[in-house]
């Protein structure tokens, strides 16, 4: 086993270490969520309550995302995934202080912290993928972001299961401190073995350049904005409190239903490049995007109606038939998404437009669960179905602007 690491070239070496990275930080951030939701559930606190200790962690990333690719630009990309490493550290050590402290704004504090971390090592992650991969062969680009993608989001799932697990077994308290001592030797390890120079552009960009001037990034990042703002719309807030107060669902069941969703979420993710003509030696461009953008934008429409009081059918077997409709279309949408960033980014500092892109990621997650709680509060769920199918046009009309070709001009 490690002579055949040793033999591996030392792109592959890179990769498997940031993908390490990346999957470490993931387990930890889909624990520390749930450990957050759970123990503030048994405070008292409701689910909207809840989603809004969130809220610094998405405003953030917004924040983090645009200066992150700038920054990773000019120091490299290894210096800001280990201080995203270091900020998870830092979160989960401020939520170490005795439970008195542990109030909202403590909490909503900490969660930004987590937040900038998240950004910081996904978008260092993404970036670096297109350093380390073979950028001309469009095929393996594409399987090697997939992947990524993929086990991101299973394991994100599986870290929700973990966050119960060590909750139960630990405690709130001892489950913070060991993630707190598993990230720390993820630091160790990477903070030795990344190059110093991965991702650093050759002439240092200025901050003025955070905005990206190419029409296909710009069009793509707006495309992703809605289209991770008709998800969110529905499925942070809305979802959770609905499968609770109409089916009588209990937190744990609800928890682990989600928890079960974004496993197979990432594995869909995952197989992408399969699903989407891979097979057949066909790389995802515009027209890809349009077409699966396209297909998306009907189920919450159909779910909509299916929940009206004049379908006659059975509204638990809708909503979740819908749902896992809705997952495998959008694992395909998202897949494809994370695909052509990597492609249309600039070979010298891709992680400036990388990470301008995942700004509109994280202005999509945003807008999503602000509206998420208030439109179910005022409206109920079918109105967050209708604005999400809205979103999910207009993620269709932005497509059409992309080229329909694997590389920006």
């Amino acid at each position: 086993m490690l002579s055949a690491l040793t033999n591996l070239s030392s792109e592959v070496r890179q990769y498997l270490l940031v993908t390490g990275n990346y999957w470490a930080f993931t387990l930890t951030d889909g624990a520390l969520r749930m450990l957050v939701v759970l123990h503030f559930h048994q405070l008292g606190y409701n689910p909207l309550e809840i989603a809004l200790l969130f809220l610094f962690y998405e405003f953030f990333g917004i924040v983090t995302n645009l200066v992150g690719g700038w920054l990773g630009a000019r120091i490299g990309l290894n210096k800001t995934m280990n201080i995203g490493l270091s900020l998870q550290v830092v979160a989960l050590l401020m939520l170490t202080v005795p439970a008195s402290m542990l109030t909202v704004p403590w909490v909503m504090a900490a969660q930004a912290f987590s937040g900038i971390a998240k950004d910081l090592n996904k978008m260092s992650a993404k970036s670096s993928v297109k350093k380390l991969a073979k950028a001309q062969v469009e095929g393996h680009l594409y399987k090697l972001v997939a992947i990524l993608t993929g086990s991101k989001n299973t394991l994100k799932g599986v870290g929700f299961f973990l966050g119960g697990m060590l909750l139960s077994l630990a405690g709130f308290a001892g489950a913070v401190w060991i993630m707190i001592g598993v990230l720390a030797l993820v630091l160790l390890v990477s903070l030795i073995k990344l190059k110093e120079d991965l991702g650093k552009a050759k002439v240092k960009p200025k901050f003025t350049e955070v905005f990206s001037t190419s029409p296909a990034v710009n069009a793509l990042s707006a495309a992703r904005l809605f289209l991770f703002g008709a998800r969110d719309i529905w499925f942070v807030v809305a979802l959770p409190v609905y499968l609770s107060s109409t089916f009588d669902w209990d937190h744990w069941a609800v928890g682990g239903f989600l928890a079960s969703w974004i496993i197979a979420y990432g594995f869909v993710q995952a197989a992408a490049p399969w699903i989407t003509g891979r097979r057949s030696g066909k790389h995802p461009d515009g027209m890809s995007a349009l077409r699966w953008a396209i297909t998306l934008t009907a189920i919450p429409a159909l779910i909509a109606l299916g929940l009206g009081d004049n379908s006659g059918l059975n509204p638990q077997w809708v909503l979740l038939g819908g749902l896992g409709l809705f997952g495998v279309l959008f694992a395909i949408n998202s897949s494809l998404h994370s695909y052509l960033i990597v492609s249309y980014a600039k070979e010298d500092g891709a992680s400036m437009d990388v990470g301008f892109y995942y700004m509109a990621n994280a202005s999509g997650r945003l807008i999503g669960t602000l509206l998420s709680g208030w439109l179910f509060q005022v409206y109920g769920l079918s109105t967050c179905l209708w604005i999400s199918a809205l979103f999910l046009l207009i993620t269709s009309g932005l497509s059409l602007a992309l080229p329909r070709h694997t590389k920006a001009a």
